[in-house]
């Protein structure tokens, strides 16, 4: 095989088809996640083990527990000094209701150009485009300069035990040599304004705090006076969580993500200058400011409320679940704050937890991530932003390696990307799908 630094693209009209029908294919094997243990995404490993081991490679299946099934294979570079690289992606999905979706959500149906179904933006769509470019690379006979690990992983939309997780405790050595890599909720096209066309690349994650509050309480008569109630007291801890005002603190890939963003719109700013507001900033910045505004301070919503089994019962318990998300180097304020908030009578504890991560924007593989998106969109300008909630990144990380968010797609203006994860009529169009082939066989080739 070649090396392919200065060889033309190894995309071919072949991996165009097969990015819509692989994305098409995977969105039909339903690998719904509801976080119970039912799923079983060992029919779409399958899937994708099969087409890896036609190009080639040697996928390895591995489960913790039967049928939540991941795939590991690695592709050799040409260049044996360099560090290796992954490439991941999830098999699992949220849950769809099939009544409130224009097409069924596990049809996979492609109608005028876009491809509908749970699991087209995430993220069957880049599991999808990764296997086409492989294949490509397969016939073209070319090989990236790097090691390229590529992992299809279980359980991403729960708590990645048997995923990520598993992996990464588990099966280490799968992983020598990796210390970076790439998976979903990057690059893609943000409509900034007219003539202004972003693709953010996530330099960076919020971490995850999901917490559970109990208020313990006594139990009586709904007719009696009580001045021990467990709902009331958990309401109000509630109440002041969800309308607690979080301070600003800009992380490294925050400030840089306004720095460059405010640039574009020509606006000056000194982030450090005394009396510097952040909010009044994002109010400047028109849409491009949702890139942003979710991430300059750590979060607290309250998701999940359950107490009491009749109206005229007062119950002895109470008990609520909050979506907490952390800013990098943000932990120690929010333990702080939610003891505090909480107050007497409800105790609180991490339901699930994980690491808030940050990536240098200044790398070399920043730099080539930018370049290839701004080589086939040209005009557009590749940005730093961090991830409002996780990936798989985060349990990677404990191997040493730092990821980012990059799965590319062209989108078109009216598009909402970030609208779809985890929504109604999700879908992606082929046109995006076509784009995102291409930059991810410039970008790992070249990687």
């Amino acid at each position: 095989m070649a090396e392919t630094t200065d060889l033309p693209g190894a995309v071919d009209d072949l991996a165009l088809d097969e990015s819509v029908t692989f994305t098409s294919e995977l969105i039909r094997i339903d690998t719904t996640n509801r976080g119970d243990g039912s799923c079983r995404e060992r029919p779409a490993a399958e899937y994708v083990a099969e087409r890896l081991a036609a190009a080639g490679l040697e996928p390895t299946l591995l489960e913790r527990t039967p049928g939540r099934t991941n795939v590991v294979a690695r592709i050799e570079g040409t260049d044996p000094s360099a560090d290796a690289l992954l490439v991941h992606g999830h098999l699992d999905v949220v849950p769809a209701e099939a009544a409130d979706w224009a097409v069924h959500p596990f049809s996979g149906e492609v109608r005028d150009g876009v491809v509908w179904g749970r699991g087209a933006v995430d993220m069957k769509n880049m599991d999808a485009m990764v296997l086409a470019v492989v294949r490509a690379w397969a016939r073209a006979g070319v090989r990236p300069r790097r090691d390229i690990v590529i992992a299809y992983t279980a359980d991403e939309e729960a708590s990645a035990d048997d995923g990520s997780g598993f992996l990464a405790d588990r099966h280490p050595e799968l992983f020598e040599g990796c210390t970076e890599g790439i998976s979903e909720s990057g690059a893609f096209t943000f409509h900034a304004g007219p003539g202004m066309s972003l693709y953010p690349i996530a330099a960076g994650e919020r971490g995850t705090g999901w917490l559970k509050l109990t208020a313990e309480g006594k139990a009586g008569h709904g007719s009696k006076v009580n001045r021990a109630n467990a709902v009331s007291a958990l309401a109000a801890a509630v109440a002041r969580i969800g309308e607690h005002e979080w301070p600003v603190r800009l992380t490294p890939t925050v400030r840089a993500a306004l720095t460059e963003i405010a640039a574009l719109h020509h606006i000056p700013v000194d982030l450090d200058a005394p009396g510097f507001d952040v909010d009044e900033l994002l109010g400047k910045l028109g849409p491009a400011a949702a890139l942003v505004e979710s991430t300059v301070r750590n979060s607290t919503n309250p998701t999940m409320l359950e107490a009491g089994y009749k109206v005229n019962v007062i119950p002895g318990r109470a008990t609520a679940l909050v979506d907490g998300r952390m800013v990098p180097g943000g932990e120690d304020e929010f333990i702080e704050t939610l003891d505090r908030l909480t107050g007497p009578g409800v105790d609180w504890e991490f339901h699930h937890r994980e690491v808030a991560l940050q990536a240098p924007v200044d790398s070399p593989t920043y730099a080539k991530m930018r370049a290839a998106v701004e080589l086939f969109d040209p005009g557009a300008h590749a940005v730093p932003y961090c991830m409002s909630g996780g990936t798989d990144a985060k349990q990677f990380s404990r191997l040493g390696i730092t990821g980012y968010g990059f799965s590319p797609l062209k989108l078109p203006v009216g598009f909402d990307y970030q609208a779809l994860f985890h929504g109604v009529d999700e879908r992606v169009p082929v046109d995006a799908l076509h784009f995102g082939v291409r930059v991810l066989d410039h970008f790992l080739r070249n990687a």
